[in-house]
């Protein structure tokens, strides 16, 4: 190749070199200028938005079942608006929101307060709430004689009403929607409105949401009870939305990732199973931008409903079980008891502690209402009676002071100094099962006072030591008088002990009038007898089962309880509590049984059962009913109580029923009517089951 050649070879190459960079370039400038004027602005935002941490929404409790898978507790759904604020939301932003919307909404303002107005007065009036402040006020701030807190707490006390006052309807109902909307945490949805929220209002706050900033139209849910009033006070309640967190317990649910506008429960078994009702909360993640503002609301989780709570109590018979105290309430005040104002029953399995009816009805407001009581079943505690007659016989039993087929002489009982102490009537020489049958106390008082360590002597003078009082409290303890049941739920009484162990006090321990106890704890006493020596933990949950979405449908199972056995009576020979099932069987069995007249001999259900009436005087709730007596001071009355099982020899039930403070045990045997209706409730519903 020539010079020439080689030459014009170079400077081709160095052309097409060149080109190649200059479309490079171009290129390069074209997609640079693409991204920064075409591109440019959504990229921008893209780098400005912020992430922020994912906030959890609540989700509907989980339902509530009785043991046939009755609805007892559902959730209502609620058309509901609400607001979420934005870091970068103002308190002027807000307040325009608040007028914006009170234009379209009806907004309930029962929740507003004095001090809510005295807020919203400085808010609306700075120049002149300044003026509240004086130099004086100033200059103690200054010298840190006081706080910002107390400065404002000054400026608040000097509104006056008439200033106050000044605020229209309109202005009212502004503060109460921006109340609700200043109530909540920055990306969490704060609940504006859930009742009665209309179709009308719900279709035109949908329209304008471009126009309020914040706010959202969805839906809630609220506390539906099918059985209405039905076991209401056991059941517990919730916290409504304006609620939230309960604040004694705030700490522990912040802890455990509630929001603080959560609804949790707040008594009872609500409360007692809020882990499983609560249900695992729905996902949201807020995209803000560089300023706050809310760009992108992002849904991670649906989450899923709590799961449900299948209960031991049946509500069909719970239902008849009120009916029933309701109707021998009013009986009896139509039958001139003016002391009486309450009654309670529980029923439960001897065989494995199920509950299947907790119920206690009292009067209110002037005895023209009856209300539930079903808590009263545990937290209320009496004298008992001779019901506990069966503890005191089996303590006799194991101290080897008494045994099964000893008699004893019923005569009156004439102790140094005291009042003569007797049975209602003399009854001579009984066996240990006559004396359960015809309620003798004067056997009770011989056995009470050899646990003592001594027998009986006309005119003796008594002697009885503590370590008797041990005895006797420790043997019925086994059956679950004068201890806790173990219960699964709060506040449950154990019983009053007697303040003086005075000698005679013992011989009243004997027969029930002395320490007190609850009708649960009775209920398990008796369902101790009956099941021959085991003390079952009552129990009213049946299993946990998980939540489904389908109408009508129960989901599986996820835990079933189990029978608990708290302990077993160390019988020194396990003929004691067949003796002491004996007894009771022939109080309703054959006359002279205190329960015979009420139950009869061929009563189809077999029953077993103890009678008891303590004699005491009026300490009810009514201060003036306490001075009704003759003498000025509390009236005398009884406590009337009933505990049994059936049928005798193969026990599916067992029972107790308490009624305070009746005037005349004889006339109106409330406690045994009640007892008599509710087994045949049972035993009727049992029927319709097989």
């Amino acid at each position: 190749m020539g010079k020439k050649e080689k030459k014009n070879y170079m400077h081709l190459r160095l052309n097409l070199l060149f080109f190649a960079v200059f479309i490079a370039f171009s290129t390069l400038i074209f997609r640079l200028g693409f991204l920064q004027i075409i591109k440019g602005e959504s990229y921008k935002q893209e780098v400005a938005r912020v992430e922020n941490v994912t906030t959890n929404v609540s989700v509907p409790r989980g339902k509530i079942y009785d043991r046939y898978h009755r609805v007892i507790v559902e959730n209502k759904p609620l058309r509901t608006i609400s607001y979420t604020r934005s870091k970068s939301s103002k308190k002027e932003d807000r307040l325009e929101v608040a007028r914006n919307l009170a234009k379209l909404i009806e907004m309930p303002i029962d929740k507003v307060t004095e001090r809510d107005k005295k807020d919203f007065w400085i808010e609306l009036n700075p120049k002149q709430a300044e003026k509240k402040i004086t130099k004086e006020d100033l200059q103690l701030l200054k010298d840190k004689k006081i706080s910002d807190k107390d400065l404002y707490k000054r400026q608040l006390e000097r509104i006056t009403e008439e200033e106050l006052a000044k605020f229209t309807p309109e202005d009212i109902e502004v503060l109460a929607i921006k109340r609700q909307m200043e109530g909540g945490h920055v990306l969490t949805p704060q609940t504006i409105k859930n009742q009665g929220v209309t179709d009308q209002e719900y279709a035109i706050v949908s329209e304008r949401l471009a126009e309020l900033p914040g706010v959202d139209i969805t839906s809630d849910w609220d506390r539906s009870y099918p059985y209405e009033n039905m076991f209401r006070t056991v059941l517990g309640s919730v916290t409504n939305s304006n609620e939230g967190l309960p604040k004694e317990r705030l700490d522990y649910y912040l802890a455990r990732g509630y929001n603080r506008t959560d609804r949790v429960g707040k008594s009872y078994i609500e409360q007692v199973h809020e882990d499983v009702l609560q249900g695992k909360k729905s996902q949201v993640k807020n995209v803000t931008d560089e300023n706050g503002a809310i760009m992108e609301t992002i849904y991670l989780s649906k989450g899923e409903r709590g799961k449900d709570l299948s209960l031991t109590i049946d509500m069909e018979l719970q239902k008849q079980v009120e009916k029933i105290i309701e109707e021998e309430l009013q009986a009896a005040k139509r039958n001139g008891e003016h002391l009486i104002d309450r009654a309670f029953v529980v029923m439960m399995n001897p065989k494995n502690g199920e509950i299947l009816s907790m119920a206690g009805k009292q009067f209110v407001e002037n005895e023209e209402q009856i209300q539930d009581f079903a808590l009263g079943t545990m937290t209320s505690s009496y004298p008992m009676g001779s019901v506990v007659k069966g503890a005191t016989v089996f303590t006799g039993y194991q101290e080897g002071v008494i045994q099964p087929g000893t008699s004893l002489l019923d005569e009156e009982i004439l102790i140094y100094k005291t009042p003569v102490k007797k049975s209602y009537k003399v009854f001579g020489n009984i066996t240990d099962l006559q004396a359960l049958q015809v309620s003798s106390n004067a056997y009770m008082f011989k056995t009470a006072m050899k646990i003592a360590g001594t027998d009986y002597k006309a005119n003796m003078k008594l002697n009885v030591k503590e370590e008797a009082f041990r005895k006797m409290r420790s043997s019925f303890s086994q059956f679950g008088l004068g201890v806790p049941t173990g219960i699964d739920l709060p506040n449950e009484a154990s019983g009053l002990k007697g303040l003086a162990d005075k000698p005679g006090f013992l011989l009243d321990l004997a027969i029930g009038q002395y320490d007190t106890y609850t009708p649960l704890q009775l209920a398990q006493y008796v369902s101790t007898i009956a099941n021959g020596g085991y003390r079952l933990k009552p129990q009213y949950v049946k299993e946990i089962r998980k939540p489904t979405t389908k109408e009508g449908e129960i989901g599986a199972v996820v835990q079933s309880n189990v029978p608990v056995v708290l302990n077993s009576i160390g019988m020194k020979d396990s003929s004691y509590l067949k003796q002491i099932q004996k007894g009771f069987r022939m109080v309703v069995e054959a006359p002279p049984g205190t329960g015979y007249s009420n139950f009869g001999q061929d009563n189809p259900y077999m029953p077993a059962a103890k009678t008891g009436t303590a004699e005491i005087y009026y300490d009810g709730p009514n201060k003036e009913l306490r001075k009704s007596g003759s003498d000025g001071k509390s009236p005398k009355c009884y406590n009337l109580t009933f505990v049994g099982y059936a049928p005798y020899d193969n026990p599916e039930i067992a029972f107790s029923v308490v009624v305070p403070w009746v005037v005349n045990d004889t006339e109106n045997p409330v406690n045994k009517k009640i007892g008599k209706r509710i087994l045949e409730a049972y035993f009727e519903s049992q029927k319709v089951k097989k």
